[in-house]
C-alpha cells in the first residue's frame, strides 16, 4: 500500500514535466482571427481589380475602328459577368479546392460549399468569401485581356463558349499550379506574387494562339486601321494604373508593409516603363506619341506584377525600364511577323509577363519578403532557372489547350463573323446598335444604327457643280477584299480603289418626312433581310439628313444608282437622284 501511494505521487509529479513536450498533449495554437484591417484592405483590392476590366474595356475600345467600339467594349463587359457566375459555380473549386496530386483543385468547394465567413485556408486574417472574389476578379480579366487578340472579327457567341471553356480547362489548373498548392508554386518553387505567370504569360499565349487561329483582319496590311479615339484609350489605361494598386498590393493578403512595398514598386516600374517606351518610341520614329506612352505604362504594370512583393523600389526601376524596351520591340516587330495580335496581348502581357517572371528571379530578395527567396543578384542563381522552367510550363500547356478549345469551336459553330458582316462592322451586325449616333433628326426616339455625322457643306446645293458621270479613281487607296470583289463585279472599269473624297447625294420629289421614316425603318430593319443594295452603301453613309445622304467615301455614281434602286422598290416614282459636291 505505502509503495503504492508513493508510485501516485511521483506519477502525479511529473505528469505535467513528461507532457509538457507531448504533442499530444501540448497547448493548442490560437484559433485564427479576422483581421478588421486586413479585411476592409481587400475589400477595398477587389473592387479596385473589379475596376480595372471597365477600364480595359475602354483602354481597348478606343484602340479599335468607331464601328467596333460597341462590340469591343461589349466583349469585355459580357465576361465580367459570365466569369463571375463561373467562378462561384465551379471556377473557384478547380482553382483553389483541396489539392489533387498538384494538378488541380477537387471539387469539394463546388458552388461554393463549405466557403464562408470563416478565415481563408490560404489567408487567416481574412474571411475565405473575400479571398474567393479577390481571386474571382483575377480570373474576370484574364480572359478579358485576350479579347484585344481577335477584336474586330470574333463571334460573340463563339466569345461566350470560348471564355467558359477557357476559364476551366486552362485559367482554373494554371492558378491551382500557381497558387492553389499545385506542382509550380509548390514542389518546384516559382515565385508568383500577383499573376506573371497566371494572368499575363496566361493570356498573352492564348492571345497569339488565337490571332493566329482565327487569321488576320480583312485588309490588314493594306488598310490603315488607326485608334478611333485615343482620348478614350488614355482613361482607359489611367483606370487600369489605379486598379492595379489592388491587383498587386492586395495580394498581400494583408494591410501591412508587404502590400506598402507593392504598391511603391507598382507605381515606380510603371513609370519607368512608360518613360522607356516613349524614348525608345522617339529615337526609333521620330515621335513620341500617347498611344505609345500609355502602352509602356501597361508594360510596365504587367512587368512588375510577378515581383512586386518580391523587390525593393530600385530593382523596380529597372525591371519597368526593361518591361517598357522589350515590350516595345516586340510590338514593333509585329508587321515582320506577319501575325494579327489587333490590340498587342502578345508583345505587352505576354511579353511582359515573361520578362516580369524571369526578373523575379534576378531581383527577389528575401530582406524584402522572408516568405520568398533570394534571385540571382543576391546569391541564388538557381531561383532564376525555376522561374525559367514555370514560364515554359505556362507557355505549352496555355498553347496546346487554347488551339483544342479554339479548334472545337470552329469546327462546331465557327469562331468568325463573315467578311461581309467584318467589313459593315461588329456593333450593327452582332449588337444592332451604334457607339455614336448623330445626324438624324428622330423626335428624340434613338435609332438602332445611326451614323457619324461629318461637318455641313457652306455652300448650298444649288450651287454646286454636278461631278463628271465617270467614276474617278484614287489611286493609292486600299479597300478591303470584299468591297473590291463587289465593285469589281458592278464596275468592270474599276481598277484602282474607291474614291475616298466625300460627296451628297440629293433627292427631290419626295416628301422629307416620309424620306426620314423610310430611312429610319431600312436602319432599323433586321440586317439578314435588308436589301443587298441598302447593305451596299450603308458603310459609307455618314450623315442622313431632309432629302440629302452625306457619304464619306464611294462610287458616286453607284451609290446614287442603288438609292434609284431603293427607292423604285419601295413604290416611289416621279423622283429624281442626283449627286452633288
Amino acid at each position: 500500500m505505502k509503495k503504492l501511494r508513493i508510485a501516485v505521487f511521483w506519477a502525479f509529479l511529473l505528469t505535467p514535466v513528461l507532457l509538457s513536450g507531448s504533442p499530444a498533449f501540448s497547448q493548442p495554437e490560437a484559433p485564427a482571427k479576422i483581421d478588421t484591417g486586413d479585411t476592409a484592405w481587400m475589400l477595398i483590392s477587389s473592387a479596385l481589380v473589379m475596376l480595372m476590366t471597365p477600364g480595359l474595356a475602354l483602354f481597348y475600345g478606343g484602340m479599335v475602328r468607331r464601328k467596333n467600339v460597341l462590340g469591343t467594349i461589349m466583349q469585355s463587359f459580357v465576361i465580367l459577368c459570365l466569369v463571375s457566375v463561373i467562378w462561384v459555380l465551379w471556377g473557384y473549386s478547380l482553382a483553389f479546392g483541396p489539392d489533387r496530386g498538384g494538378l488541380i483543385g477537387g471539387l469539394e468547394w463546388l458552388g461554393l460549399k463549405g466557403v464562408g465567413q470563416e478565415p481563408a485556408p490560404m489567408a487567416s486574417t481574412i474571411p475565405h468569401l473575400i479571398f474567393m472574389m479577390f481571386q474571382g476578379m483575377f480570373a474576370i480579366i484574364t480572359p478579358a485581356l485576350i479579347t484585344g487578340a481577335f477584336a474586330e472579327r470574333m463571334r460573340f457567341s463563339a466569345l461566350i463558349i470560348f471564355s467558359a471553356l477557357w476559364l476551366t480547362f486552362v485559367y482554373s489548373p494554371l492558378a491551382h499550379w500557381v497558387w492553389g498548392g499545385g506542382w509550380i508554386g509548390g514542389f518546384l518553387g516559382a515565385l508568383d506574387f500577383a499573376g506573371g505567370t497566371v494572368v499575363h504569360i496566361n493570356s498573352g499565349i492564348a492571345a497569339i494562339t488565337a490571332a493566329i487561329i482565327i487569321g488576320r483582319r480583312r485588309g490588314y496590311g493594306s488598310e490603315p486601321m488607326p485608334p478611333h479615339n485615343l482620348p478614350m484609350t488614355i482613361l482607359g489605361a489611367a483606370l487600369l494604373w489605379f486598379g492595379w494598386f489592388g491587383f498587386n498590393a492586395g495580394s498581400a493578403l494583408t494591410s501591412g508593409g508587404l502590400a506598402s512595398n507593392a504598391f511603391v514598386t507598382t507605381n515606380t516600374a510603371t513609370g519607368a516603363a512608360a518613360l522607356s517606351w516613349l524614348f525608345s518610341e522617339w529615337i526609333h520614329r521620330g515621335k513620341p506619341t500617347a498611344l505609345g506612352t500609355v502602352s509602356g505604362a501597361v508594360a510596365g504594370l504587367v512587368a512588375i506584377t510577378p515581383a512586386a512583393g518580391f523587390v525593393g523600389p530600385l530593382s523596380s526601376i529597372l525591371i519597368g525600364i526593361g518591361g517598357g524596351i522589350f515590350c516595345y520591340i516586340a510590338v514593333s516587330l509585329k508587321p515582320q511577323l506577319g501575325y494579327d495580335d489587333s490590340l498587342d496581348v502578345f508583345g505587352i502581357h505576354g511579353v511582359g509577363g515573361t520578362w516580369g517572371a524571369l526578373a523575379t528571379g534576378l531581383f527577389a530578395s528575401t530582406a524584402i519578403n522572408p516568405a520568398g527567396k533570394d534571385g540571382l543578384f543576391f546569391g541564388n542563381p538557381q531561383l532564376l532557372g525555376i522561374q525559367a522552367i514555370a514560364v515554359a510550363a505556362s507557355y505549352v500547356f496555355v498553347f496546346v489547350t487554347t488551339l483544342i478549345i479554339l479548334k472545337l469551336i470552329d469546327w462546331t459553330i465557327g469562331l468568325r463573323v463573315s467578311e461581309e458582316d467584318e467589313v459593315i462592322g461588329l456593333d450593327l451586325v452582332i449588337h444592332g446598335e451604334s457607339g455614336y449616333s448623330f445626324g438624324i433628326d428622330t423626335g428624340g426616339v434613338p435609332l438602332k444604327s445611326e451614323r457619324l455625322v461629318v461637318a455641313p457643306v457652306k455652300k448650298p446645293l444649288s450651287q454646286r457643280v454636278p461631278p463628271k458621270t465617270e467614276h474617278a479613281m484614287s489611286p493609292g487607296v486600299s479597300i478591303s477584299p470584299a468591297v473590291r470583289e463587289g465593285l469589281i463585279a458592278r464596275r468592270p472599269d474599276f481598277i484602282e480603289g474607291i474614291e475616298e473624297r466625300p460627296f451628297i447625294i440629293e433627292i427631290e420629289g419626295i416628301d422629307e418626312k416620309w424620306f426620314a421614316n423610310w430611312w429610319k425603318e431600312m436602319c432599323q430593319m433586321d440586317w439578314k433581310k435588308a436589301p443587298q443594295a441598302f447593305k451596299d452603301i450603308y458603310g459609307y453613309v455618314s450623315r442622313f439628313k431632309d432629302r440629302t445622304i452625306s457619304f464619306m467615301k464611294g462610287d458616286p455614281e453607284d451609290c446614287r444608282r442603288k438609292i434609284v434602286e431603293l427607292l423604285t422598290n419601295s413604290g416611289i416614282q416621279d423622283f429624281e437622284v442626283r449627286v452633288v459636291r
